[in-house]
């Protein structure tokens, strides 16, 4: 450990691999998928990962009983689980009193806004120049403009589980296992007018009148391989290529072509839930899932068109993946599971992994990075703040101030920023139906932490602090 340049402590990793024995298994079998999720905060069954019910048990690392009617997923749920730390493993005594922390030369990471509309959770967020996209479970998509409600719309059913905008595309992700398609009125800006659904009408005619585009979905069901038949729970985007990708709970990743709305593909992506998507840097897409996996796709050009192939499996363990997102500039992938956990993997070093982040004690499930930073959320309700720097991490802070679980987060830099100080502005959104707005800096002090106390840790492949104990291993069947 050093001092950093603010008066906080730095850590780095001291080569004892042995005393942090890491539950994930790399390149490795299949696992049984994770539980479903319940929380008592909400009425509806989804706020995090869903472990499918024609997801079958496969055999895993870690010796199992037999499950009883008792033990069935439905009965169990990861918001449960902790990390290592069964105690809150940090405090942050901000000067500016919202959960940040501060030096004398440089602002604090802390609370600048509260978006408060009564009429559902938040379940997502996207940010685009000066507005701000927010989807929940009251069907609503509502806009917002310097912090004050700009205009919004309304789906007719399901809740809005993704968001993501391509130009004067607005497209969201559904519960009702539809992508709907918006755009801005021409006349009038505050208006937004519904576009369309994928597939279109017109697909979804055409390619129901064979019957070779249909596929068994479940026992004694088929549905058509262009449209999803359960819950979208994620969208990214590749506007390069002008593509979007949508992960489902129907365990199917599918690929879009925007200009025209066309299916292109659906792979059978995994055993369980999709949990996440992200198209990724060099041509690589990134999913996980409530089966414990995180897998690469490759895009590669065939003939006239292009067709995603399966690549590898980068992470195998008990516990959902249950958030992803890749670091553009640093060109690093992050993936949180429902044990707190944040693996990370590295391009520079063909993918390899890493390390762990932990600054949790239940699951994490939203991600976002931007620059060297990178922001990790969580049902414990906090954020915590990351950044990269020679190879390691280090967290900068701890933001508190929401009620409920953090499921959604958006970054975009800051337009005040400085050549010597890369700042942020952050949404989180929460299950306790509120949006918080964070300013946050990377040149803000590192973490401050009281003596005897814990606090979030980095920890590199192969590398543990030699000072901490080796923590039990997380039972991913821990009732509800």
């Amino acid at each position: 450990m050093r001092e950093g340049t603010g008066g906080g402590p730095v850590f780095f990793s001291e080569s004892n691999s042995s005393s942090l024995p890491r539950p994930a298994k790399f390149n490795t079998s299949p696992l049984q998928s994770d539980p479903s999720i319940l929380l008592s905060t909400a009425n509806d069954d989804d706020f995090l990962a869903r472990a499918s019910s024609d997801s079958a048990t496969s055999p895993g690392f870690y010796d199992r009983s037999p499950m009883s009617a008792e033990s069935s997923p439905y009965n169990m749920s990861p918001w449960n689980q902790t990390s290592p730390f069964t105690k809150s493993p940090w405090t942050t005594n901000a000067k500016g009193g919202h959960g940040g922390l501060a030096d004398e030369n440089f602002p604090p990471n802390g609370l600048i806004g509260s978006l408060v509309r009564e009429e559902g959770h938040i379940y997502s967020l996207a940010a685009y120049g000066e507005l701000l996209y927010t989807g929940s479970d009251s069907k609503n998509i509502r806009v917002w403009k310097n912090q004050k409600e700009y205009s919004g719309f309304k789906s007719n059913s399901g809740l809005v589980k993704a968001i993501v905008i391509s130009g004067e595309k607005i497209f969201t992700g559904h519960q009702d296992g539809k992508i709907r398609v918006w755009k801005v009125s021409s006349k009038n800006a505050t208006v937004h007018k519904r576009a369309g659904t994928l597939p279109t009408f017109k697909d979804f005619l055409k390619y129901s009148m064979n019957p070779s585009n249909y596929v068994e979905v479940r026992r004694h069901r088929n549905s058509l391989w262009i449209k999803h038949y359960d819950a979208i729970s994620c969208l990214s985007l590749n506007e390069d290529q002008g593509l979007l990708y949508s992960g489902s709970w129907d365990k199917t990743l599918k690929v879009w072509r925007i200009s025209d709305s066309k299916c292109l593909e659906s792979l059978n992506a995994h055993d369980d839930a999709v949990n996440s998507v992200v198209a990724g840097f060099d041509g690589l897409v990134f999913t996980g899932s409530a089966d414990g996996t995180v897998k690469v796709w490759k895009r590669e050009i065939q003939g006239k068109g292009t067709k995603h192939l399966f690549m590898q499996t980068l992470l195998k363990q008990e516990c959902a993946v249950t958030a992803l997102a890749v670091n553009p500039s640093a060109s690093v992938l992050y993936g949180g599971s429902s044990d707190g956990l944040v693996n990370f993997w590295e391009r520079e070093k063909h993918l390899n992994h890493g390390g762990v982040l932990r600054g949790h004690k239940l699951a994490v499930l939203c991600l976002a990075a931007s620059g060297n930073v990178v922001f990790t959320g969580s049902a414990d309700k906090t954020i915590c703040v990351w950044k990269r720097e020679r190879g390691g991490h280090t967290c900068l802070s701890v933001l508190n101030g929401h009620t409920g679980p953090v499921k959604c987060l958006a970054v975009e830099e800051d337009r005040e920023l400085t050549p010597d100080d890369h700042r942020y502005i952050v949404y989180s959104g929460s299950l306790d139906k509120s949006v918080k707005v964070w300013k946050v800096s990377e040149q803000a002090a590192e973490m401050q932490f009281a003596q005897n106390q814990q606090i979030p840790l980095a920890e590199e492949a192969g590398q543990s602090f030699a000072s901490r104990s080796s923590p039990s291993r997380v039972n991913s069947q821990q009732r509800f």
